[in-house]
């Protein structure tokens, strides 16, 4: 696992020592006979850079989830025993085809699978949403107590595109997965299957019925921003906004919507190391900074059409929103969260 030569060659004396120093502090962790996942969440925290090997972002998600095993004597006989109970899975399911599936869920993925990232070409070709399509349809029939719900598309494929880019030389946004040899394509999809779970395990109530995970986490933004940005709060409220109308997204999703992938994958790897609770807790005061974060715009906005449209386009394009962005915008989640986390007090004194 080194550096490639082109990227090398691209950079200045001080940018290599930089990376080539965040890649031997990688390697110290994930050589070890036991790997300590603090020291390996403590490195991810601060971002896995681009310029790094791809295979590192992946084996260090899989980590994270706890989906690869810490011991190195156990990676090899754990994966090859969940890959084969996922597509066991599979066979199951499908055994009498597509007519064999409840077609009520079925319907409802089939739906949404193209229209998941439908400017990204990966997401638009047919062997990714058939790959999509069986993973969301065994995770729904595996977990009865949700089932299927719409936004869970999104989530699949920051796994699906990390874990490609481990076998590709090239931008995986791009690719035609048709030219994968189907054994790699097989890895791709079992792994995106279970780091899935894993991540959802820790959400499954934002997709029960009536989705109450995600009604609280409404409730305590809305607490949130009365208590850090009063004239904000005070403004959505005249306005006749309500934050369920735009902050449901961001919860059901993920901010997936409000983002580039690019950018959501840099987010996972402060997400993954906030473990447990990163998509739950972390991600509620990623939402706070982030809507905070547009505070001058929004109080400019005259009325609640102005501010809707504007929440719902908001200017977070890759010309627009830059890598400095998104660690800002992750410190402030952090202040935040050491703020007001352990501090009831703080969120009933509204």
């Amino acid at each position: 696992m080194k550096l490639s030569d082109s990227i090398v060659r691209r950079l200045n004396e001080t940018q290599r020592f930089r990376l080539e120093r965040c890649l031997n502090n990688f390697k110290d962790v994930l050589q070890n006979a036991n790997i300590d996942l603090t020291k390996l969440g403590t490195l991810s925290w601060l971002g896995i850079p681009v310029e790094l090997p791809d295979e590192l972002r992946s084996i260090t998600w899989q980590l994270l989830l706890e989906y690869l095993p810490c011991n190195a004597d156990r990676q090899v006989k754990t994966l090859a025993r969940k890959r084969q109970e996922y597509f066991d899975s599979v066979t199951q399911a499908y055994a009498r085809g597509i007519a064999g599936l409840d077609q009520t869920i079925w319907h409802q993925i089939h739906i949404d699978v193209p229209r998941t990232n439908p400017g990204t070409a990966l997401y638009q070709c047919e062997t990714t949403q058939q790959c999509l399509e069986r993973i969301l349809y065994v995770w729904a029939i595996r977990h009865p107590a949700s089932g299927y719900v719409q936004g869970i598309n999104d989530l699949v494929t920051p796994f699906f595109q990390v874990f490609l880019s481990f076998y590709i030389d090239e931008n995986p946004e791009n690719y035609d997965t048709s030219y994968l040899p189907k054994n790699v394509l097989d890895v791709i999809e079992a792994d995106s299957f279970w780091c899935l779970s894993k991540l959802l395990d820790g959400i499954q109530d934002n997709y029960t019925f009536a989705q109450p995970g995600i009604q609280r986490q409404i409730n305590k933004l809305k607490d949130l921003i009365n208590r850090i940005n009063a004239p904000l709060a005070a403004h959505l409220q005249d306005e006749g906004v309500e934050y369920i109308q735009f902050a449901f997204r961001w919860m059901n999703c993920l901010l997936m919507r409000e983002m580039t992938l690019k950018h959501i994958i840099r987010i996972w790897d402060t997400y993954l190391a906030e473990r447990p609770d990163g998509f739950s807790v972390f991600h509620l005061y990623v939402c706070v900074a982030f809507l905070d974060k547009w505070s001058e715009k929004l109080l400019e906005a005259k009325d609640f059409q102005e501010i809707m449209v504007f929440l719902q386009s908001l200017p977070t394009e890759t010309s627009q929103w830059k890598e400095r962005d998104i660690e800002e915008l992750l410190a402030e989640a952090y202040r935040l969260k050491s703020l007001y986390h352990e501090a009831p007090n703080h969120l009933s004194r509204v």
